[in-house]
């Protein structure tokens, strides 16, 4: 499958009274992974342009047990599930660590919408930015 694999730490000061990562810095944590995508990974890929203007058009977030900080990376999982002409879904599942066989902790998606700062509008994704999303397709190699 076409999955990107990133690692993610959590901070001390990203857990809330109850000892777990709390959701607004849970939506960080995935932020971070997002960006390693599609801004690195697409960089790297000679598709800089990524970086240049998305935003998340919608977020869902299903805990299936709390993020605690233990000091150790987080490991988060993202595939393109649907691409469209002007936005395209990533899936998300968050594993408590690195170790073979880590729980998944959580699960998320996002509706991404590439966007024109200067117009100040959406835009159409450009064809080398399809290109990139598509190796990340659910079914996809990656490259």
């Amino acid at each position: 499958m076409g999955v990107f694999v990133t690692g993610v730490r959590p901070r001390w000061s990203d857990m809330d009274a109850f000892g777990h990562v709390n959701h607004a810095n849970t939506v960080t944590l995935l932020e971070e992974a997002r960006i390693d995508l599609l801004f690195t990974e697409a960089a790297r890929h000679g598709v800089p342009e990524m970086s240049r203007g998305l935003v998340v058009a919608r977020l869902v977030v299903d805990y299936l047990s709390p993020v605690v900080f233990t000091g150790e990376e987080i490991v988060v999982e993202m595939s393109v599930r649907e691409l469209k002409s002007a936005s395209f879904t990533l899936d998300y599942t968050v594993r408590g660590g690195r170790q073979e066989g880590s729980a998944v902790v959580t699960t998320a998606e996002t509706l991404m919408v590439p966007y024109n700062l200067t117009a100040g509008r959406p835009r159409r994704l450009l064809e080398a930015e399809r290109d990139f999303l598509a190796g990340w397709r659910a079914g996809g190699n990656g490259a």
